[in-house]
Parts: structure tokens; sequence; C-alpha cells
């Protein structure tokens, strides 16, 4: 009873997910001052590179800047807590902009917060259910060709603000929004221009300087304070602000609401929002994921996935009632955590409180931040998240299956968008890895060869076939096929060989088992050698020995197979 007892003990804790499992361990582990002061410190550096990014990806998005702010500070805080890594920073990320785009165009801000909420429950649904898991299996061509599609489609939505294009709207796709841009090219303003170059040569060029103080902080202060200079003393040097553009940075968090409650969503409209949400929810997850595998290598520290997916779905839960989009974990923010020195995950929940400080006290000399500045800031973002040399190195060295998969990803992001470009890629990538698999898996047939008949011992009129490789669907029938050759006269027993089968499906144990009725019903003499493969269970279901009325005999290895062989052709 005791034994019973521990052991639905032990089923139940595998199944229950555990949540904040990053601050558990770190606290574990022992936490004093000394991490404390660490955190700290990280926290302030992260906070100073969140906070323009923050606003420039909700603009980006089509939203108010603040809702990017919000997002940081409440997501940011919640799956700190919540998650299970412990240096990973989440906030609004480029990679979301091509997804949240389309959903402001079509249903507006409130339709935009459903949709971050949707996908939070969605998150939380997959971490409860542990497949976090599942994510490393997403082919590597897959994940860098949507990714380069996504820069490709931020730099170009960033030429508008970087050049001070005037384009009464953005089209929502790539093709026609170059050719939005390039008819109003004569709208170009140097002086938004001369912002954004000067804005990116400082982002590029400061860190080469120091690395001490943050390249954003430097680049947007230094560049606000000259354009509100040369504004003063020129007063026809006039670029667009954030103060201009959104009149300003509200200095206060909203109250709690459903995100759905302006918008009047219906329930049909819901429902078209949940593919968005679901490619929210995959792209968030990926995306989370993927920076957190990629810490734990900076770190050698081991993340939990399943209780990073429930955090991340409780932060874009909570996050649209107080006017948050939808958020991920931010591999640069990670990054610089890490660098800075951070200890726990209270170094992240420290950058979204300094956020939160930020905006209550500093609001007012935000929004002299030009929208140029911010523009240039986005495409270095893209840029660095583009990966263009893994891209280029990967045509040049990877086989062409994998080249098609790249390219066909990367295309569709750009033509059409993520959710098309990931799901044609997830086929492509299943349909060669089938082929592959099928190539894997070989057979042969020895009926003549005197000096293999000799090695294997084979009795008089038999002949062995042996199948080396997983018997799955896409490799089954091609493995199969060549027993036709055992309908010659001269042979009247078959040793099938499957000890070197790992795994067996539903589809290659069904063309086996019409190998060995076509075979059953030639008078042949059929001994199944094992190991047999996985799962086993099917061939105890399927009970051969009896559905064949002892015409198929179950050997547990090759020489219990010829034993067994030999006995049939003396009762022969």
């Amino acid at each position: 009873m005791t034994q019973s007892t521990a052991t639905s003990a032990d089923r139940a804790q595998t199944v229950q997910v555990p949540v904040a499992y990053a601050i558990r361990r770190a606290f574990q582990k022992g936490y004093g001052v000394a991490e404390l002061r660490s955190d700290l410190l990280a926290g302030s550096v992260v906070a100073i590179v969140a906070l323009p990014l923050s606003m420039a990806l909700a603009i980006a998005v089509g939203a108010p800047p603040e809702h990017g702010l919000y997002t940081a500070i409440v997501a940011g805080f919640v799956t700190a807590l919540l998650g299970g890594c412990k240096f990973q920073v989440t906030g609004p990320t480029a990679a979301f902009v091509v997804v949240l785009a389309p959903i402001v165009n079509k249903h507006g801000l409130s339709g935009l917060l459903t949709a971050g909420f949707m996908a939070g429950v969605m998150l939380l649904a997959m971490g409860a259910f542990k497949l976090g898991s599942f994510i490393k299996f997403i082919p590597y061509p897959v994940t860098t060709g949507f990714t380069t599609g996504i820069a490709t489609v931020i730099a170009t939505l960033q030429l508008k603000d970087a050049l001070g294009i005037r384009v009464a709207s953005m089209p929502d796709h790539f093709l026609e929004r170059i050719a939005a841009l390039w008819q109003a090219r004569a709208t170009t303003s140097w002086h938004e221009l001369v912002i954004a170059a000067s804005t990116l040569a400082l982002l590029v060029g400061f860190p080469r300087v120091t690395k001490r103080i943050p390249a954003p902080l430097v680049a947007l202060v230094f560049v606000s304070l000259a354009a509100w200079i040369a504004h003063r003393f020129v007063p026809s040097f006039e670029v667009a602000t954030i103060a201009s553009r959104f009149h300003g940075i509200p200095r206060t968090i909203p109250a709690p609401a459903f995100p759905w409650s302006t918008g009047g969503l219906s329930f049909s409209t819901m429902r078209e929002l949940f593919t968005s949400a679901f490619a929210i929810a995959v792209l968030g997850a990926i995306e989370s994921l993927l920076s957190a595998t990629i810490c734990d290598g900076m770190t050698r520290t081991r993340h939990d996935p399943n209780a990073e997916l429930v955090g991340l779905g409780v932060g874009n839960i909570v996050a649209p009632f107080f006017g948050g989009i939808a958020a991920t974990g931010a591999l640069a923010r990670t990054a610089t955590n890490i660098r800075a020195g951070a200890k726990s995950p209270i170094a992240a929940a420290t950058h979204s409180i300094l956020v939160l400080l930020a905006m209550l006290v500093f609001a007012p000399l935000v929004g002299y931040v030009p929208m140029a500045s911010l523009a240039a800031l986005l495409m270095l973002v893209a840029w660095n998240m583009a990966e263009v040399h893994a891209f280029v190195g990967m045509v040049k060295i990877a086989p062409r299956s994998d080249v098609v998969v790249l390219v066909t990803c990367f295309v569709l992001t750009v033509a059409f968008d993520m959710v098309v470009a990931v799901s044609v890629g997830f086929m492509l990538a299943a349909v060669l890895f089938m082929r592959r698999m099928s190539e894997l898996t070989e057979s042969k047939l020895t009926i003549d060869n005197t000096e293999e008949r000799a090695a294997l011992r084979l009795p008089p009129r038999t002949s062995f076939y042996e199948v080396n490789g997983p018997l799955f669907f896409g490799a089954a029938q091609r493995a199969m096929d060549s027993l036709h050759a055992s309908e010659s006269d001269a042979f009247d027993t078959i040793i099938i060989n499957l000890g070197k089968v790992p795994v067996i499906d539903a589809t290659g144990f069904a063309a086996l088992d019409n190998a060995l009725s076509a075979l059953v019903r030639r008078k042949k003499k059929i001994v199944l050698a094992g190991p047999f493969p996985h799962p086993r269970s099917i061939f105890d279901k399927a009970d051969l020995a009896h559905a064949y009325h002892g015409a198929v005999v179950l050997a547990p290895d090759l020489d219990a197979a010829l034993a067994s062989a030999e006995v049939l052709q003396q009762n022969a």
C-alpha cells in the first residue's frame, strides 16, 4: 500500500509544472546582499536599454509608445517572478511586429490587446501540458528563414520615419509597402535623414569606445538634445518627435480593464483573432525558449522550458489588462542582463520597476526623442536579428533541401506573413525529414550469395531478409518491396530479421503484415527474428503466430530464428 501511494505521488509530481522555477532555484542556492546589489545594477542597465526599445517597438506595431512601456513593466515583472529562466528579460520584441501590425490595422488597439490575452492563455496551456521541450524539434532552416524575413520587414517599416517620408497609410504587404514608399520618395526630409544617420552612427560607433554605458542611452539623449538645439536656433529645422506624434507619454499606468472592453469585440471578431493569437503564442514560445537556451550556454545553467512558458503565459494574460501588448523573452536584453552581472530573476523584475519609475519621472523629457532616432534604433535591431552570416552560410554549405526550406520561409514571411511561412516551412521540413529517414532504412535479401549464406549458417531452402533502420510510414513500403524476390520456388522458408529496426509504426506494421500475407498465400514459412522494434505491444496485440496458423514464427534473436527455420524444414 505504501509503495503504491508513493508511486501515485511520484506520478502526480511529474505532471505538475514547476511555477516560479527560476526564482526558487536562485534562492535555494543562497541569496544575499552581494547578489541583490548585482541584480539591482544589472536591472538598471537593462532598463536603460529597454526604455527606448519598448517605445520603438510599440510604435512599429502601430500602437502609442506607452503601451510598449506597459508591456515591459507588467509582463516583464510577472514573467520574471513566475518563469523558468534565471536571467530572461521579457518585453515587446521585434519579432512580433509583423504579426501585431496587421491586427492593429484591422481591429485596433482593443483587438491587439485581446489577441495578446488569447495568446497568453495558449502559452499557459502549452506550459501546463509540457510542450516546452517540443520547441527544440523546430528545424533550424525554418527559424532562420522566418527570423531573417521578419528582420527584413521590420527594417522596411522603419524607412518611413527614418527618411521622413509622408505616406497617408502604409499597406499591410511588403511589395505594396515598397511601392508606396517609392511613390512618396519626393517627400523625403533631409532633417529626418540626418537625425536617423546620426543616431545610427552613435549606436554603432559608441560601443567601440566603451561598453560600460549603453549606446542607446547616449545616442538618443545626444541626438534629442541636438535636434532640440537645432530647432531653437534654426526654426525651419523640424523633425517629428514622440510628443508631436503621440502628444507625449502619460505619467501613469492605466487602471485594470478588460482588454476587449473598449473595442466592442464580438465572438466572431475573437474567432478572427484566433489565428493571429496562435501565431503570437507559437512565435513567443519559440523566441523565448531559444533565448533561454542561448542564455544557458552563456551562463552554464539550465532553464525549465515548461515553467518558462507558464510564466510567459501568465505575463501575457495579465499585461493586456493594463494596456500591455504581446511579450516574449528578448535575447538582446537578456544578454545585456547577463553581461551586467545579473544573479537571479530579481534583476529582470528590477528592470520593470525602473522602467515604471522612469515613465513616472521622465515622461515629459521622453517626448523630445525624434521618431527618426527610434527608427534608426529598430533598424539596428533588425540587422542584428537578421543573422545575415548564418543565412548566407547556410545557403553555401547546407543540403539543397534545407536551402529550399530556408528560402521558402524567408520569401513567404516577407511576401505574406509569418503564419504562412512557418506552416509551409514545417510541412516542407516534415516531408524532407520523411524522405531522409526512408533513405536511411535499408533492406537486403540473401538468396544466391554462397558466402553470405555460409556466414549466416542458413538451413537449406531458406532465404534471409534483413531490414536496417526505422520501419515507419515514410520507409515501410520501400523496405518491403524487395520481398517479391522470395517468390522463388527454390526457397520455402524465409527469415525476416527485424533486430536492426529500432521503431515501427502502424503503417510499417501494416506493410509488414501485407508482405506476410502475400508470402503465406504462396505457402511460404516465415520466421520473424528479434529483438523486435518498439512499440513491441503491436506484435503482442497482433499475435501473428495464431493469426497465420503457425505459418509465422516469432524468435527472440537471430540464433533462435535459425534454429526455428531448421525445425520448420525438418517438419516440411
